[in-house]
């Protein structure tokens, strides 16, 4: 649960990662090398009363701090290294019920990540080529990805062909992190149901292919078509997340061991005029837990002077639940796959905020320079009562070497 939360938390800081690396490159070809630095700040602050900690009901306070870093270097014009590391500290009230132990062991996480992407643009051609892994671990968790993009653009510079994969192994057993083993010891159960072993593989492996396509269809619009396809088998249910049913028997939350999954995003970019850009995109989600879900983004880049971009931005989001989804002491006993997280209920949600973005082009040495900075503030509104806020400060800083 946390974890999912958590990634909606920092779509922020990844909107400003994918920001960076599209304007590497703009580079001049008497440029030997370039090094930008990116340092973000995200925190994100969370309360709602449908904790699947405790069977659908209960606090789902949950307060997160994260910093990290973002560090991009291109040398010999056609080569770049990016590396993206950094620590999320996670403070929640609802994961802390897993023992009903006010400010146990388990009511603060903290998770550590890097990740080191190489990126090869053939001479001569308009072609990408990139390769990447990386880490992510905390007391429960540990991902190790493998990375692989292509990309193509015309020679015209008017379309673009993209293509992403993305596997990530990951193994959920908890105690890396704890003094007395430093190891992965065991899956961690509710309190009341660790009498039992529920699953017999501590395994989850996930796939996503992304396609992507943009044409420029004129001097004023950009169109962006981009399907995906994801595949995840293993251990697909949370391990401490409790299940009430009618008959008030309690279990651990069981889901089928493969899901696949198929987003869809149309992205329209439309100049207006000199001070203003507005992007437009349309998000559709179908997965085989049944659920179905539907998207519409408006953000408005306005140039304010020539140093300062006010961007105003609206989400809203429409799912259907899934059919293993009911709420706290709905399920039948006779149930083969149930959850209680209201991630795979039926909702509707708003995202609305702004985004503040300064230029100062200002050098800090002969060699260094202040780039930007942006400032990002989110408010989050979901209809089964869960609220969040989230801001995000980022600065950049240039460092080239003609």
């Amino acid at each position: 649960m946390k974890r999912r939360i958590l990634l909606a938390g920092l779509l922020s800081a990844f909107l400003l990662k994918a920001k960076a690396q599209n304007s590497d490159s703009s580079y001049q070809k008497s440029t030997l090398s370039k090094t930008e630095v990116e340092l973000v700040y995200n925190h994100y602050i969370q309360d709602g009363h449908n904790s699947a900690v405790t069977g659908g009901i209960g606090t789902e306070k949950l307060t997160v701090y994260s910093p990290s870093v973002r560090i991009g270097h291109t040398f010999k014009e056609y080569n770049t290294v990016r590396f993206v590391g950094g620590v999320d500290i996670i403070s929640s009230a609802s994961v802390d019920n897993i023992d009903f132990v006010m400010s146990s062991a388990s009511s603060r996480d903290a998770r550590s990540y890097g990740n080191l992407n190489y990126q090869r643009q053939l001479k001569k051609k308009d072609l990408k080529l990139g390769i990447g892994s990386g880490f992510s671990i905390e007391s429960d968790y540990m991902s190790i990805p493998i990375l692989a993009s292509a990309e193509y653009t015309n020679p015209a510079k008017t379309r673009t062909y993209s293509f992403d994969f993305q596997a990530y192994y990951d193994d959920l057993r908890w105690g890396r992190l704890n003094p007395d083993h430093r190891r992965p010891v065991r899956l961690i159960y509710p309190v009341e149901l660790r009498n039992k072993q529920w699953f017999d593989t501590y395994r989850r492996d996930s796939y996503n292919f992304k396609f992507g396509f943009t044409q420029i269809i004129n001097p004023r619009l950009v169109l962006g078509i981009f399907p995906e396809f994801s595949y995840q088998k293993g251990l697909l249910a949370t391990p401490f997340h409790r299940v009430y049913f009618k008959n008030d028997s309690l279990k651990v939350e069981n889901l089928p061991g493969e899901r696949y999954k198929f987003p869809l995003s149309i992205r329209l970019n439309y100049f207006m005029g000199s001070r203003t850009i507005l992007k437009m995109n349309y998000g559709f989600y179908y997965d085989s837990f049944d659920i179905l879900g539907n998207s519409l983004e408006l953000e408005a880049a306005i140039k304010t002077s020539p140093q300062w971009t006010v961007s105003p931005f609206f989400r809203f989001y429409n799912q259907s639940g899934s059919e293993y989804f009911k709420p706290y002491k709905q399920h039948d006993i006779s149930a083969k796959f149930y959850t209680s997280d209201y991630d795979l209920a039926s909702f509707q949600s708003y995202k609305a905020g702004i985004n503040l973005r300064y230029l100062p082009s200002a050098y800090l040495t002969r060699k260094i320079s202040f780039d930007e900075l942006n400032l990002r503030y989110g408010y989050y509104h979901r209809s089964n009562g869960l609220n969040a806020h989230m801001v995000t400060l980022a600065i950049k800083f240039i460092r080239e070497k003609h």
